[in-house]
């Protein structure tokens, strides 16, 4: 038993069962006082003790958490059963138990090598898993494509039509302002380094190069990654959201051949459109400067331009167009299948098509692109 001029807590331990009695005012105005007693108390409540709260005056949160430490959290629930407690005082009680349950912080995580290897294999992962899916995806498209090619009621031609309204005739301003634009700075740069050498009339070689081969199908399949990519992630994730793949399904229609097929038939109709567009205002751009500043007339620049540069740069350019464009179009449209029926995972998908559609594009163009050095083509 502790005491002082004011009993506020006595421990009754001789009896049976053992009782605690709590009195006075247990406030944050005391509480030097009672904490000192209930340490000298701590350990020597055992579970079932029983508690009259008959005598408690006032308590605020800090007499509660006292008594929480002294009793614990369920020992001090079992005490709330009995009907000493004032309803004030008991809800009190109720809500700094329920508070001090509650899991602390988790203590700060120290990284070390094994921590990273972890997060590497994590990544690895994730990598594989949206490769695998992707590649299920591409498989399921192609499937529904054959089945689905040699039934011409079963073509959603207007669908697609629509689609290359959208992606392919939409676009031709923005993709012909930036690679005019773009095929001007490569000039620009082209000359700078080439004027050193006296060799500045080797721009013209270097623009047509740059486009035929790579700029021209890269940016427009970049253009479309970011403008289409999304768009197609972005409606299909809202059809996710609103049910309306699921009535698609119940309805006995399959979502592959109404919502993917006609978009990737339009992208692959439109890209190779948007590349040979690309690829003549990059030259054209390029061409500007070179009239403009480099003191290359126009008859020169296409004499040198049909002289060094054959036709069979043009067609890898544009062979690789129609791959671009599936991909972009299977990428985005599967993002748009995996988004769940919140707002916030539709905007997840959408950036997530964009990125791996800029990604898978550059890639591929980078494989293209030794493979045909190895061919020596």
């Amino acid at each position: 038993m502790t005491a002082s001029a004011d009993i506020c807590l006595e421990l009754r331990d001789t009896e049976n069962p053992p009782s605690l009695r709590v009195c006075g005012a247990w406030t944050l105005a005391r509480y030097q006082m009672l904490a000192a007693q209930v340490a000298s108390l701590r350990g020597r409540v055992r579970p079932g003790t029983a508690i009259d709260f008959s005598a408690l005056t006032v308590l605020d949160t800090a007499g509660a958490r006292l008594l929480c430490e002294l009793v614990g959290i369920s020992g001090l629930k079992n005490a709330l059963a009995g009907e000493t407690l004032q309803p004030a005082q008991r809800a009190l009680l109720e809500a700094v138990a329920s508070a001090l349950a509650l899991p602390g912080p988790a203590p700060e995580k120290r990284y070390r090598f094994g921590d990273v290897l972890v997060r590497i294999g994590k990544a690895m992962a994730a990598f594989r898993h949206h490769v695998v899916g992707l590649l299920g995806f591409i498989g399921v498209t192609l499937e529904q494509l054959a089945r689905t090619v040699c039934k011409p009621r079963r073509w959603r031609v207007v669908a697609t039509v629509a689609h290359l309204e959208h992606i392919g005739f939409d676009a031709v301003p923005i993709v012909a302002l930036l690679t005019f634009l773009v095929g001007a700075v490569v000039a620009f740069l082209g000359a700078t380094v080439l004027a050193q050498f006296g060799a500045t009339i080797y721009t013209v070689s270097l623009i047509g190069y740059a486009f035929l081969r790579e700029f021209g199908v890269l940016l427009a399949a970049i253009l479309a990654a970011g403008r289409t990519s999304s768009a197609f992630a972005a409606q299909i994730g809202s059809m996710r959201a609103n049910g309306e793949v699921d009535a698609i399904r119940v309805l006995g229609l399959n979502p592959v051949e109404l919502l993917v097929l006609p978009r990737v038939l339009a992208m692959m109709l439109a890209l190779p459109i948007l590349t040979f567009i690309a690829i003549i205002c990059g030259i054209a751009g390029g061409m500007t400067v070179c009239v403009l500043r480099l003191d290359i007339s126009f008859g020169m620049f296409v004499s040198v331009f049909t002289d060094n540069i054959g036709p069979s740069h043009f067609y890898i350019g544009m062979a690789k167009a129609p791959i671009f464009a599936f991909l972009i179009a299977v990428i985005g449209s599967l993002e748009g299948f995996r988004a769940s029926g919140s707002a916030q995972s539709v905007g997840e998908h959408t950036t997530s098509a964009v990125v791996k559609s800029i990604f898978t594009v550059i890639v591929v163009d980078a494989v293209a692109a030794m493979f045909f050095m190895e061919m020596g083509w």
